[in-house]
């Protein structure tokens, strides 16, 4: 059941099995969640027999708000060492900003803040101001085209590379290679995990070089910053990011600020024109803009997961937690949960209160890029709605199952539209 669709209709918690790789073909499953939130808000979901992706045998599945919301702010007890991700990686294991807790993941936090001054950040509102008015005279001209692949995608993919410092020319190649890095793995095909390692190592050579690059002649971004710190190691020597350290917060950078915020722009498109009133209030008053990007990131919930180890025994809701289980918080269930959002079902720009945790609850792994998002999605509608007196939805819109081992697991995949 898609996030476009009204109210899903409930199914028998005997049927529930989130690790159903067609659980998600045609969007998010809020059908599933909305009988979890209802009969099993704590609930154990086991891995299939032959599973390779982790040596877990299972995962506990929290639905409810409150439930996601307080996981999230206690990382002493839910700690993020070993990724947001269902699998297993060894390597990210406390490597990368989202698998790491106290002072290596303050320390990350901090270098990547002291790039957004508010210097930085009145500039990116010109420059995404700038894109933003290129993309959608370029999709006018052409009349129709896939609204993911050529608006909602190219404004944050811009963006984030204005951030980092990528040139222009280097774009388009490089954002392929994160895009089939996100591709849903066939985990028994060899020749699909080839693929997969190769765009990782492709991005990885990539950061390498930008590194280099920005150490030799820096410019005025976040990279030069990244590539050339140093900090206050516990024995007290400076010390800069290993080469390993930076792949990872390279490949999070490019796709954390790319993907998600191109999954709500797309989402807010689907439910925009299902509601025509709503998109003339925005047309007609400015002041609707605000509210109505909350409404669009609690709608979308762009990141569908986040994975968490207890590390030690507790409890949740009476449910005892072992340590050293495995945990899955939703944020899409959260941000449709009936004891906080007033008929959450519904997609409504004025909705107030608004408190979704689409951008991770609170907590120490608040999204860094959560305003940057938001700004984002209020320019590029903002200049979508100045520049047409139409938008048609084509066709049903299509969606990609990046699986359960993702924690994004589904995207929109195409949405084919005429703007005039």
């Amino acid at each position: 059941m898609s996030h476009h669709a009204s109210e899903p209709v409930s199914i028998e918690l005997d049927d529930i099995d989130l690790t159903d790789p067609d659980l998600a073909n045609d969007g998010f499953p809020h059908e599933v969640f909305k009988t979890l939130r209802r009969e099993a808000p704590v609930w154990w979901q086991e891995f299939p027999a032959g599973n390779t992706q982790t040596a877990d045998a299972g995962f506990w599945v929290l639905s409810k708000y409150e439930d996601v919301q307080a996981a999230n702010r206690d990382p002493d007890l839910f700690c993020a060492i070993d990724g947001p991700q269902l699998s297993s990686n060894p390597e990210m294991r406390g490597t990368m900003l989202v698998s790491m807790d106290g002072e290596n993941h303050t320390r990350q936090r901090k270098l990547i803040s002291s790039g957004f001054t508010p210097r930085m950040v009145g500039r990116l509102e010109e420059q995404a101001r700038a894109w933003a008015g290129k993309i959608v005279d370029d999709a006018l001209e052409r009349g129709t085209c896939d609204f993911v692949q050529e608006v909602a995608y190219q404004l944050p993919m811009h963006m984030i590379a204005d951030i980092v410092g990528i040139p222009v020319e280097d774009r388009k190649a490089l954002f392929e290679r994160t895009k089939d890095f996100l591709q849903p793995g066939d985990y028994v095909d060899p020749g699909a995990q080839a693929r997969h390692a190769a765009s990782q190592v492709e991005m990885f050579q990539y950061a390498q070089k930008l590194c280099q690059e920005k150490r030799e002649t820096p410019t005025d971004d976040v990279w030069t910053l990244i590539a050339n710190a140093e900090f206050e190691s516990e024995d007290g020597t400076m010390a800069a990011m290993s080469d390993l350290e930076l792949n990872f917060f390279f490949m999070l950078l490019t796709i954390a600020g790319s993907e998600t915020t191109r999954n709500a722009i797309a989402h807010g498109l689907v439910a925009l024109v299902a509601h025509p009133e709503q998109l003339e209030t925005l047309r007609r008053d400015p002041a609707a803009m605000r509210p109505a990007v909350e409404e669009i990131i609690r709608w979308s919930s762009p990141v569908a997961y986040f994975a968490r180890r207890a590390t030690r025994d507790t409890e949740i809701r009476g449910v005892p937690i072992k340590a050293g289980d495995r945990l899955s918080l939703w944020y899409p269930s959260a941000n449709r949960d009936e004891d906080v959002f007033e008929d959450p079902f519904r997609f409504d720009i004025a909705r107030t209160p608004n408190q979704h945790v689409a951008f991770g609850g609170g907590g120490a792994h608040f999204c860094l890029g959560a305003n940057l998002a938001r700004r984002e999605i209020a320019i590029l509608f903002e200049e979508l709605l100045a520049r047409t007196k139409d938008i048609e939805i084509l066709k049903a819109p299509t969606f990609s199952v990046l699986g359960l081992y993702n924690p994004i697991l589904v995207v929109p995949q195409d949405i084919q539209v005429r703007l005039s």
